[in-house]
């Protein structure tokens, strides 16, 4: 593996530390190759497989192309009432009313499905996120959001202020239940994105997502996602269907340790939605083997301070860095430690500084936050002062090499 790290705004020095340290641990080269070329396809026009602990990419098809997300845009609105419950804002005593228009629009005769809650009554909130993640209750989903926002339209706005913020870059959403709207559309890479979240930020609640079947009533209703009936591992997430937007699903299997996230959508039958999915996890789990590189806490590069009592940091990550090798082919991998830097003391430990990114041409296999492993209290006058010289002597230099690069 060929190695190197940059800076932002860092000197040579920083940048040759970091690639030092990346170099004597990750060694030479790897096998690794395209998921296409071992001939793998699927039906689904938009399909993308991660592994979760280290964000790499195993497949994707139409991974960026917008779509509508159907029901699986209920995954957003959990993740608002996750978050409110995290805050003190929603307990297991919160009630929500099915007004008449969550239960006109989200009941039976709304022709979508239905938590089958009686108008004007009251859910309280366990009972209303098995009615939206369990029974994809369009009337639970209506009911959550006028509960929290008031109204629909205010609930989408917390919605997407809650997608910027996890980092979904290229989807919108304009109500909680996934009815079809002009200008509501997600990629199957943000859903993939948004499930991560899901089960990293909120492990407890996301055991909501494997549960087989939910009775409220007196109908009992089976979990719509058919990876739950299968031997794999399956745990969640959703499925979703629109006319225009075919049959999707977002999912997540674990084994042995290893946990794998699915995004397929535009399919045409449900059969079809259910075999892909099967197919693109089991070939996950086959055609790939993990190799840790790095432990959690270990350093991974060092990063350059300015004004403190040392002139250097260890970088490292919160959680072991491994990478997915598929089985034969041998591609070159690339590995960058990249940081704004030098880093101006006081530098506190545990602060996220930069990215660990690995590539494989122009696809990133993994992208990782680095961390301050220690403090490093500001120096001594006469520290900050060599420092400070040092910057600006650095500066003049930098300054006449490029004069004389622009005059050659």
């Amino acid at each position: 593996m060929r190695v190197t790290a940059t800076t932002g705004a860092g000197r040579a020095l920083a940048r040759r530390a970091a690639g030092l340290a990346l170099a004597a641990i990750l060694g030479a080269a790897v096998a690794v190759s395209d998921a296409r070329a071992q001939g793998f396809q699927t039906l689904a026009p938009h399909a993308i497989l991660i592994d979760a602990d280290t964000g790499a990419v195993l497949f994707e098809k139409g991974a960026d192309e917008p779509f509508s997300p159907a029901s699986m845009a209920k995954l957003m609105t959990v993740e608002v009432l996750f978050d409110e419950m995290r805050k003190g804002k929603l307990g297991p005593d919160t009630e929500f009313t099915i007004s008449e228009n969550a239960w006109r629009r989200g009941g039976a005769g709304g022709g979508g499905s239905s938590m089958f809650a009686q108008l004007n009554s009251k859910v309280k909130l366990p009972d209303l996120l098995r009615g939206i993640i369990v029974q994809s209750g369009n009337d639970a989903a209506i009911a959550a959001a006028e509960g929290v926002a008031g109204t629909e339209d205010n609930f989408s706005q917390i919605m997407n202020r809650h997608a910027k913020e996890i980092g979904l870059e290229r989807s919108t959403f304009r109500n909680a239940t996934g009815y079809s709207a002009p200008d509501q559309k997600v990629t199957a890479r943000d859903l993939a994105k948004l499930a991560i979240h899901l089960i990293e930020a909120y492990p407890e609640n996301y055991k909501l997502f494997a549960e087989r079947e939910f009775t409220w009533n007196k109908i009992r209703q089976q979990n719509r996602n058919p990876l739950l009936t299968l031997d794999i591992g399956a745990d969640g997430l959703k499925t979703g269907y629109l006319e225009e937007s075919g049959y999707g699903l977002t999912g997540s299997a674990v084994q042995n340790g290893q946990r794998l996230v699915l995004v397929v959508s535009g399919l045409k039958t449900a059969r079809d939605r259910a075999a892909e999915s099967r197919k693109l996890i089991e070939w996950g789990f086959r055609a790939f083997e993990a190799r840790q590189v790095f432990a959690a806490g270990e350093a991974v590069a060092e990063a350059e301070t300015f004004g403190g009592e040392k002139g250097r940091v260890p970088l490292v990550t919160k959680k072991p860095v491994r990478l997915l090798l598929p089985r034969g082919n041998s591609d070159r991998l690339v590995a960058r430690a990249t940081y704004q830097g030098p880093l101006t003391a006081p530098v506190e430990e545990g602060r996220e500084v930069g990215r660990l990114k690995v590539t494989r041409g122009e696809q990133v296999v993994l992208d990782m936050p680095l961390y301050t492993a220690e403090s490093v209290p500001a120096g001594t006058m006469t520290q900050r002062a060599l420092d400070a010289a040092l910057e600006v002597g650095t500066g003049w230099f930098r300054q006449a090499l490029s004069r004389i690069t622009s005059k050659s």
